[in-house]
């Protein structure tokens, strides 16, 4: 059977657009078995593993079938943790960029003033985390009414987090008339039974990726006493010489002790972990992201809503205590075809967790001496030569979308009587500009937001200077972008 792309999908021309632009290029396997039956408007549960393409999978097809018009929102997607509600917002909306779709990421420990301003305007797609979704229920503060959709993204996670009760609570408040996916890289019973609780005659699609990424993916492993790790860190780093790697710690504490041993030492890194306020780690994300430094000092809260294509190493500096999070951290690597290195420290007294780890991925993980003096002074001059070097900013996957569109800020909002429409009346007017040229719009009280795409932002910009919205001049700049 001939390999199928995006483009057999019958697709419109607006997604095909932004998927051309992103870059995708051929579906991967998980996409390939869910986008069909998805586009078929039916229930089904979802065993794949991380870095699988399945944000995608789901993503494509919701924003697909959602109608642009409808003011009130239509799609809801689950997410266990933040930085993966931030990562699915974000591919919804690349995806989505031509259809002028909006998505809004709600979540905890952020104001939920500023989140009740984001749900009164126009949402198709909203991304949330159960507990804060929940105090918006409450609050009444959210519209799930035209829910046609609803997708539970790592439902197993949900469960290792206690939210498997949140969930329920919130299907109960959807309407009975909607389309259902659930995604899980493992089904336990409770999830299980989620499915056949809450879903009309699922079909269950398994996607075993789980060799297929590994192959990609050399692993290894040092024995090593607790209080020597730090040292040991120190000469693996010397030794691999990683472009972009990420360390993984148990806790908040040891993120920050090993945080202050790399940069002591001159390592360009940063750290993230669940104690550090949510703009903070979003900027965190985002300089690594984009190449700033090389090293991540994380918890497992970053091994979630994570997506770049280059990370060449994973190290376990505490060795996980769960089978799925070793998973999900070495699956950080290894991703779109690229190889990559996960390498775990493990104490004398963490041998059953490493055999655990060991039945579960089906393979004994190598184990390697700790590198010899002769080796750590062979590669130290390469090592410090990429230290010192000029970091490589990276792409991520909404870049080649993102170099058509400029957003615009204007100083006017709800409070001067100011619609979507006023600015797509007058913007649309320009000369070489068409209203297929203007994406999503947002209306606050004191300001408002306009896409403009396909490369005409700096032409819509100079033009607005002059020109007045509703008979008022106002003031038009490029937007910062989040």
């Amino acid at each position: 059977m001939s390999e199928q792309g995006f483009k057999d999908y019958k697709l419109g021309e607006e997604i095909t657009r932004s998927l051309d632009n992103l870059g995708y290029q051929q579906p991967t396997e998980v996409q390939s078995k869910v986008i069909p039956i998805a586009l078929e408007r039916k229930d089904m549960t979802v065993k794949s593993h991380t870095g699988s393409g399945k944000t995608a999978a789901y993503g494509i097809p919701i924003c697909e079938m959602l109608e642009w018009e409808e003011h009130r929102p239509q799609a809801l997607i689950l997410t266990p943790t933040r930085e993966l509600a931030d990562q699915v917002m974000q591919d919804i909306m690349n995806i989505g960029r031509y259809k002028r779709i909006k998505a809004t990421a709600i979540y905890g420990k952020q104001p939920i003033a500023r989140q009740k301003a984001q749900l009164q305007q126009r949402n198709h797609v909203i991304v949330g985390t159960p507990g804060r979704l929940i105090d918006h229920i409450e609050k009444q503060t959210i519209d799930l009414e035209q829910i046609k959709f609803l997708v539970i993204d790592e439902a197993d996670e949900m469960l290792n987090m206690g939210f498997i009760e949140h969930v329920e609570k919130i299907i109960r408040e959807l309407p009975q008339d909607r389309m259902t996916m659930l995604f899980s890289a493992t089904l336990p019973k409770d999830v299980e039974n989620l499915c056949h609780k809450y879903m009309n005659d699922p079909l269950d699609i398994e996607v075993k990726t789980e060799a297929k990424t590994t192959s990609q993916i050399v692993h290894s492993m040092y024995s090593v006493r607790d209080e020597n790790k730090l040292n040991l860190l120190r000469d693996v780093t010397v030794v691999e010489n990683p472009d972009s790697c990420i360390i993984f710690c148990r806790t908040q504490i040891r993120v920050e002790v090993v945080f202050k041993e790399l940069n002591k030492h001159g390592y360009p890194c940063g750290r993230i972990h669940g104690g550090m306020e949510q703009d903070k780690r979003t900027e965190m994300m985002n300089a690594f992201k984009q190449g700033e430094f090389r090293y991540l000092i994380a918890t497992d809260v970053a091994a979630r809503g994570i997506d770049i294509e280059n990370i060449s190493h994973v190290i376990n500096y505490d060795f996980p205590q769960e089978n799925e999070s070793y998973v999900h951290r070495t699956g950080r690597t290894g991703r779109a075809g690229h190889s990559g290195t996960a390498i775990s420290f493990a104490t004398p007294t963490e041998e059953k967790f490493v055999a655990n780890v060991e039945r579960y991925i089906g393979f004994e993980i190598p184990k390697r001496s700790n590198p010899s003096q002769e080796a750590i002074a062979s590669t130290r001059p390469a090592f410090e030569e990429k230290i010192r070097g000029r970091r490589i900013v990276k792409k991520d996957r909404g870049s080649g979308s993102n170099q058509e569109v400029l957003k615009l800020y204007f100083n006017g909002g709800k409070k001067k009587k100011l619609r979507a429409v006023d600015f797509v009346g007058t913007i649309a007017k320009i000369d070489g500009v068409s209203a297929d040229d203007i994406g999503i719009i947002t209306i606050e009280d004191n300001a408002s937001y306009v896409d403009i795409l396909n490369g005409k932002g700096r032409l819509v910009l100079d033009k607005m200077k002059d020109t007045t919205v509703k008979g008022k001049l106002l003031k038009v700049l490029e937007a910062n972008r989040k």
